[in-house]
């Protein structure tokens, strides 16, 4: 598989890999994994909240009431002694 970067990119790449004696090829494939296993986990619980909204399970509330929510949260959390 060939990959193409900015040269930005690439030079920060170069110079890591002068840096650490890592070559360029580990640090694609290290970052690439990681980014790769990030999305799948992300996907598996968006899929997740997705059932359980259209099972019932949980029922959604308006974008409104959760900032007020939170808002609430945070609020009391700052006024509570230390």
């Amino acid at each position: 598989m060939e990959v193409h970067f900015t040269a930005e990119t690439e030079k920060k790449l170069k110079d890591l890999s002068a840096q650490t004696g890592r070559g360029i090829d580990d640090f694609v494939e290290d970052a690439t994994a990681a980014y790769v296993e990030e999305l799948l986990r992300t996907r598996d619980m968006l899929s997740s909240r997705y059932d359980d909204l259209k099972s019932g399970r949980v029922k959604p509330i308006d974008g409104e009431e959760a900032f007020a929510r939170l808002k609430a949260k945070t609020e009391a959390q700052r006024n509570r002694p230390a």
